[in-house]
């Protein structure tokens, strides 16, 4: 993922230890919807609502890296944003890094 650092306000917006490999959890930083999922031992941040009808993605499950939409099984790569079944919609991938034990989502 390209750095973006730079144009980004980092928000905590959970203790590091609360989230386990292969668990996803929502997170609302400045009010955005979004979902942290760690997979491989990295975190991600995505955009919280699937883009077919706005279903919240922490409801859905989470699987050697594939979350999949609780509301009519869209998939997507938890670590790109990649829609699975098609190359026309993704999800808005956020950075994320760890400072003393804390994760933080850098909102543009």
């Amino acid at each position: 993922m390209p750095d973006q650092s730079s144009a980004s306000r980092w928000i905590v917006v959970m203790e590091d230890a609360a989230l386990d490999e292969g668990e996803m959890k929502a997170v609302y930083p400045l009010g955005v919807n979004l979902v942290v999922a760690r997979v491989g031992g990295q975190v991600y941040a995505m955009s919280g609502a699937c883009p077919h009808l706005g279903c919240p993605l922490f409801t859905g499950s989470l699987a050697g890296g594939v979350l999949t939409c609780p509301c009519h099984d869209w998939r997507f790569d938890a670590r790109t944003g990649e829609f699975l079944d098609g190359r026309e919609l993704h999800l808005t991938m956020f950075p994320v890094k760890t400072a003393r034990g804390r994760l933080l989502v850098g909102i543009g």
